[in-house]
């Protein structure tokens, strides 16, 4: 048997270098070889599947977190029960412990922030493929060679998240040092550890880098990661701007859920769907096809199988091609969730969707003295809490003028803005600048 190291650097090779298409019909070519054989000979292991026998995907029923959640047992090929493994992910919340595993299996709590709680299961096998198609698609040149060298001290990651997994252990080597930090314990705890043991590579969430990068800037950090990369959350402008003027370098970005390894950053800056690995449906949101909810279904896994599985998530097309020549499609941005989208009115009644990114370059328009936000819709009213400084009546006139610009170029009904102060939000838990919690009585909200 294969050691882990070499299995892991196996599959870092192969996806660096053999699936590296260029060409839009190689990719679906390999996409559809993967998902025959993915129906031959994974699918049928699992209850739910079992007795099927499906040449295309437009055969198999779509899922999500509260589908697979129902019938957890089914949908892996172990026929692990959900109340078997659901007492191990509470127990390592509670006690921050996540080495724990069932039956050799990763057992992982996702956090929740759809309203659905979910479980997920990953096999040591499936740990060791993710890890090296991690590395393949995220380090860039210049590390790659760091990580090759044995002369070099090995590489160090810092990890900042609410939850660690031997998931992500996993990528910790004889040539990668990794070094996990509670989002539960705050950034402050983490800057000592951060001086003592400088990283080359930096990842955490959004809001996480901007807290990061206040240090540096105010002299406590003094560290100067080579590669910066955010997960978890939307990355905004902002937030990006922060980071480059901390470290000097621009943030990339992991889209990553507890449903798959989904897209990564490509050398200039755009982020590549990971389609040798995942098929990605697209439900339109929109008549221009600007925008799309993707359903996954990743054709690597085979413990707990995700198969069309409807993300809750919006994606913004990208309209121009990459130059880096990748054949896997691009997107412009990760705008949010779909209950992020608020809906309002139009003359004729007819609802229309806002989506995120328009309230949060509404936002960014207004200016530095907007510190941070939130916008929660509750019917006609919208709940607006500002952290600010400068005059606050000037600020919320601000506010309340980018937003009539934005009703009006939408041709929607404007709401009622109620302004409040902005809250913190408790420690490990994602920011949510805009959330929709009720529409408008009696409108009708369907894409």
């Amino acid at each position: 048997m294969m050691p882990d190291a070499l299995l892991m650097a196996a599959h870092f090779a192969r996806t660096r270098w053999l699936l590296d298409f260029r060409q839009r019909d190689a990719l679906e070519r390999w996409q559809q070889q993967r998902l025959q054989q993915f129906f031959t000979h994974v699918l049928p292991r699992a209850a739910r599947f079992r007795g099927l026998q499906p040449t295309t995907l437009d055969e198999l029923p779509y899922m999500d977190k509260a589908t697979l959640m129902a019938d957890f047992q089914a949908y892996n090929t172990r026929g692990v029960a959900l109340e078997t493994v659901l007492p191990i992910a509470l127990q390592a919340e509670t006690s921050r412990d996540f080495s724990p595993v069932y039956d050799g299996l990763t057992v992982g709590l996702s956090s929740g922030t759809s309203g659905n709680r979910g479980v997920f299961l990953v096999s040591k096998a499936e740990r060791l493929r993710w890890a090296g198609i991690l590395l393949a698609r995220t380090l860039p040149p210049h590390l790659l060679k760091h990580l090759l060298s044995p002369w070099h001290a090995p590489l160090r990651i810092a990890f900042f998240l609410r939850a660690n997994s031997n998931l992500y252990t996993t990528l910790n080597s004889r040539r990668i040092q990794f070094t996990f930090h509670d989002l539960l314990h705050g950034v402050e705890a983490a800057v000592p550890q951060l001086n003592a043991n400088p990283p080359d590579v930096l990842v955490a969430p959004p809001p996480v880098l901007r807290a990061l990068a206040a240090e540096a800037l105010a002299g406590r950090l003094r560290i100067q990661p080579s590669h910066i990369i955010a997960v978890a959350e939307v990355l905004e402008s902002r937030d990006a701007d922060s980071v480059r003027s901390a470290f000097g370098r621009i943030p990339h970005q992991i889209y990553q859920a507890t449903e798959g390894f989904l897209a990564y950053t490509c050398e200039h800056g755009a982020l590549h769907l990971n389609e040798s690995f995942v098929q990605v449906e697209r439900e339109w949101l929109d008549a221009e096809r600007t925008r799309f909810q993707p359903v996954i279904t990743d054709f690597t896994r085979d413990t707990q199988l995700i198969v069309r599985y409807r993300l809750n998530d919006v994606l913004r097309v990208r309209a121009e091609p990459c130059p880096c020549g990748r054949a896997e499609h691009s997107i412009a941005a990760i705008e949010g969730r779909a209950d992020e989208v608020l809906w309002l009115p139009a003359s004729s009644g007819k609802a229309v969707a806002i989506f995120p990114d328009f309230i949060r370059r509404a936002m960014l328009l207004v200016g530095e003295q907007i510190r941070e936000f939130a916008v929660q819709q509750h019917g006609m009213m919208l709940h607006i809490g500002l952290l600010m400084e400068g005059d606050t009546s000037q600020v919320q006139q601000a506010v309340a003028t980018r937003l009539a610009d934005l009703w009006q170029e939408l041709g929607v009904q404007a709401p009622t803005l109620h302004f409040t102060d902005w809250q913190v939000p408790s420690l490990g838990a994602k920011r949510r600048r805009v959330q929709m919690l009720s529409a408008p009585e009696g409108l009708l909200c369907i894409f």
